[in-house]
């Protein structure tokens, strides 16, 4: 019996010690016997995954291409080919009985910006090109155009606008207005009439005092860019793994969960922020939008706006599992609602009440707010701060949910 006892105690003692965890046999020091320090397995394993990430980053141009090629080609696109401005609008004008009078007026239509004019002789030409797309608007000044103005009698003139597209015909309106007003002020000085007006406006223009859309519309186009670069580029990054079978290797390494997110996040999260300084930059100092705001507070919205993209297309790579519909699903449910519903292009005020309840759930709202704050108006707390918070929110909600999702064993 004593002899069975001494054999069983180094089985008994083996049992023990591989039961203890073999992590601690696996970080052993070699040589010194030592054991190396709780962290030194887990910064090892990062470092790897990061490095497999840069590698497969760089083995594949597209991932470099969508975030950098693809937002210098939308700032571009949209910075020049898009604009809110309707300037040297083709305009028709009609003189039914040529006169000094009608010859002044016509020719404030030359000294404007806003008006290309074209002359017709009779309101049937001009009609036909209107109807043909050819101009936008007709201004037709009557025969008795020159009697009535000098028997101080009103001189009405006729204005036919295209109204297929609302918004340029209501601008083309109040443009046709201010040529009116402005040679009819000056008109009434040269026959030295004293003009009686009971209001006098000044109109003072605060954030964007020389009135371009282009300062509106880039940091805008900033929070797309960036929604598409952070949503597309992490929405391919497991559903490429599951494809390719690499993943399922992966999964039975020692490697937790926590390090596979890491690993695969933080290799897009500079590619983002790469873009993004790419992109301000460009708005800076190609297009001159103006920039009042803090950078450090531009860094850091930033960074929030980027870990919510991030974490919504890696929610979305991890349930698709297929590159092709991962890539779908991004654009459909980031770039679309940050293009539409973000108050980039159209004003969320004036959206049905149902569709403003909606916007409520898209990032992009929030960091367009921020960006045309910073750009336009400065460092304004009050609308960074609840724009800010509501971003961290969603950063934690995806991301959370993201890792909620991911889980170690094949499904």
């Amino acid at each position: 019996m004593s002899t069975t006892s001494h054999e069983q105690r180094p089985d008994l003692a083996s049992e023990s010690g591989s039961g203890s965890g073999s992590e601690s046999g696996s970080v052993s020091g070699s040589g010194s016997g030592q054991p190396a320090a709780p962290g030194c397995g887990r910064n090892r394993r990062l470092r790897g995954l990061l490095r497999k990430e840069w590698l497969q980053i760089l083995r594949d141009p597209s991932s470099i291409a969508i975030a950098f090629v693809l937002p210098v080609a939308l700032l571009l696109l949209f910075g020049y080919g898009v604009s809110l401005d309707s300037k040297h609008v083709p305009v028709g004008i009609v003189i039914e009985l040529p006169g000094p009078e009608a010859a002044s007026f016509a020719g404030a239509f030359r000294q404007s910006q806003y008006f290309a004019p074209v002359f017709y002789a009779t309101r049937q030409e001009a009609r036909a090109a209107l109807r043909a797309h050819e101009l936008d608007g007709i201004v037709v000044i009557p025969a008795d155009f020159a009697q009535r103005l000098k028997g101080d009698r009103d001189a009405p003139v006729q204005v036919i606008v295209n109204g297929v597209n609302a918004n340029s015909a209501r601008l083309l309106s109040a443009y046709v207005q201010g040529v009116w007003s402005t040679w009819m002020q000056r008109e009434l000085s040269d026959r030295l009439i004293p003009v009686v007006q009971p209001v006098n406006p000044e109109t003072r223009i605060w954030f964007n005092p020389e009135v371009r859309s282009r300062n509106y519309l880039v940091p805008g186009l900033l929070v797309v860019n960036m929604t598409l670069v952070g949503a597309l580029l992490t929405a391919l990054v497991f559903a490429r793994e599951w494809e390719r079978g690499t993943l399922e290797a992966l999964m039975v390494t020692p490697v937790t969960l926590r390090e596979i997110l890491l690993g695969k996040l933080l290799p897009y999260f500079v590619l983002g922020m790469g873009g993004m300084v790419l992109s301000v930059l460009m708005a800076l100092f190609l297009f001159q939008v103006p920039m009042r705001g803090s950078l450090w507070v531009l860094a850091a919205c930033s960074t929030l706006f980027l870990l919510a993209a991030l974490g919504m297309g890696l929610l979305i790579s991890i349930v698709t599992r297929n590159q092709f519909v991962a890539g779908m699903i991004a654009i459909l449910a980031t770039f679309l609602p940050a293009f539409l519903l973000s108050g980039f292009l159209f004003d969320i005020d004036s959206m049905p009440v149902a569709v403003q309840a909606i916007t409520h759930l898209v990032a992009a709202r929030y960091f367009v707010a921020i960006l045309q704050t910073l750009f336009l108006a400065g460092d304004v707390w009050s609308v960074i701060l609840p724009n800010a918070a509501a971003l961290v929110l969603m950063a934690a909600f995806f991301l959370g949910l993201s890792r909620r999702r991911l889980h170690k064993r094949i499904e």
